[in-house]
């Protein structure tokens, strides 16, 4: 695989060699990504020092339900929450019964060699230098190897935190795919990455072509849904006009996961997906969210039995498309 046909840098858009084609046999599938992370005030600066875990018991219960879904997600998993010892018998029996997949996830505040400082920028990992983003990856994957035994090869920034060096950085230290890149979203107004225009459909990445990236899947719904990768980013400009066109139906930008999108309109971006062809459709969530209280979309018991009400309608809609789960090992298997 030749540089000319992956795209070298997860930052820009990959040409249309780099593509791959998706085995008919296949099918349409989905997969299911955990960001499993600390948990931390989200409108509060970055803290070093906010590393707690204590969502195990909310883990352990919706590992059960989904695996009872017949569903093997990954778990892309920090730094704090690796060196967590209930987290890590809870991962550990998961890796032996064959029933979840380990990955990696960088939040650079909390993972080792601490040399930045600690602000917005530095949050996305992309922006470090080469060699401490380097660094930070390789400490993060050594220690899931140390305490889990396995060494991942499956990626997330925190923060879907790429730049520049971080495909050739993924690559040197062994990972296969990177679901990183969050296509549709432009986070250059907090010092991050552009993910506007990229594209849906899974795509080889990497300088060598040996990283599989499979962007996180985002749909334009409405009437005007067609026109979104146009529309939307003047609309955002106006940020009223872009609520007003959501409210009535006309364009709204509804990323697959059950933080802030009603199940409704999940499926409403399920298949405007399959509209548009996409082979591999990727939802996620964070790890934080199964227990009430530490994110804006689980607040009390009642979000919590809101939030298992939303996968019940998400998964019966998938199983009624002919979308069926699909794992890391048949990801890798497939292409």
């Amino acid at each position: 695989m030749s540089m000319a046909s992956s795209a070298a840098n997860l930052l820009d858009r990959p040409p249309a060699a780099a593509a791959i084609a998706w085995p008919p046999a296949m099918g349409r599938r989905f997969m299911l990504w955990i960001d499993t992370e600390e948990e931390f005030d989200w409108a509060a600066p970055f803290n070093r020092n906010a590393t707690q875990v204590s969502v195990t018991s909310g883990m352990a219960r919706f590992q059960r339900f989904i695996a009872g879904a017949g569903v093997r997600p990954v778990y892309v998993t920090d730094y704090a929450v690796i060196e967590d010892p209930a987290a890590n018998a809870l991962m550990r029996e998961w890796i032996a019964e064959g029933s979840a997949d380990i990955g990696a996830h960088l939040h650079p505040w909390v993972t080792p060699p601490h040399q930045e400082e600690v602000n917005n920028f530095n949050s996305y990992s992309g922006n470090l230098p080469p060699a401490l983003e380097r660094a930070k990856l390789i400490a993060l994957r050594n220690r899931i190897e140390e305490r889990l035994g396995i060494r991942p090869i499956a990626y997330r920034a925190g923060r879907y935190g790429v730049g520049a060096h971080t495909a050739a950085l993924l690559e040197e230290a062994g990972f296969r795919i990177d679901s990183s890149v969050r296509s549709r979203f432009d986070y250059r107004g907090q010092h991050g990455p552009d993910f506007t225009g990229m594209p849906l459909h899974p795509y080889r990445a990497g300088p060598q072509g040996k990283l599989i990236e499979l962007p996180l899947s985002t749909a334009y719904v409405g009437h005007l849904g067609h026109w979104g990768e146009k529309l939307l980013p003047r609309l955002q400009r106006a940020w009223r006009l872009s609520g007003a066109f959501s409210r009535s139906g006309l364009l709204a930008r509804v990323p697959l996961t059950p933080e802030g999108v009603s199940a409704t309109e999940c499926c409403a971006a399920i298949d405007s997906l399959i509209a548009e062809d996409v082979p591999v459709l990727s939802l996620s969530f964070h790890s934080p969210t199964l227990e009430a209280g530490h994110t804006p979309y689980t607040r009390s018991p009642a979000d919590i039995e809101g939030f298992y009400r939303w996968w019940d309608t998400v998964l019966a809609h998938l199983a009624r498309r002919n979308i069926r789960p699909l794992s890391q090992d048949e990801l890798l298997a497939a292409i």
